[in-house]
């Protein structure tokens, strides 16, 4: 370790990415992964876009039986 670090050029908050922005993983079973690739390619789809819609359709249900 040096003694001294020169800090002058410095940008702070340069690598910060608010956490509404950070995309979180999710593991999804081999089988499933594979339907949800095989209906997305014929829809024209992205997964991330398929999956999306079928969790807000299944929140939309949800929350109707409260």
């Amino acid at each position: 370790m040096k003694k001294e670090y020169d800090f002058k050029d410095a940008e702070q908050g340069k690598f910060y990415r608010p956490i509404e922005d950070l995309e979180i993983p999710i593991y999804i079973d081999k089988n499933i992964q594979k339907v949800i690739v095989s209906v997305a390619d014929k829809s024209n789809m992205s997964t991330s876009e398929l999956v999306n819609s079928l969790l807000k359709n299944d929140l939309e249900i949800a929350q109707s039986l409260k």
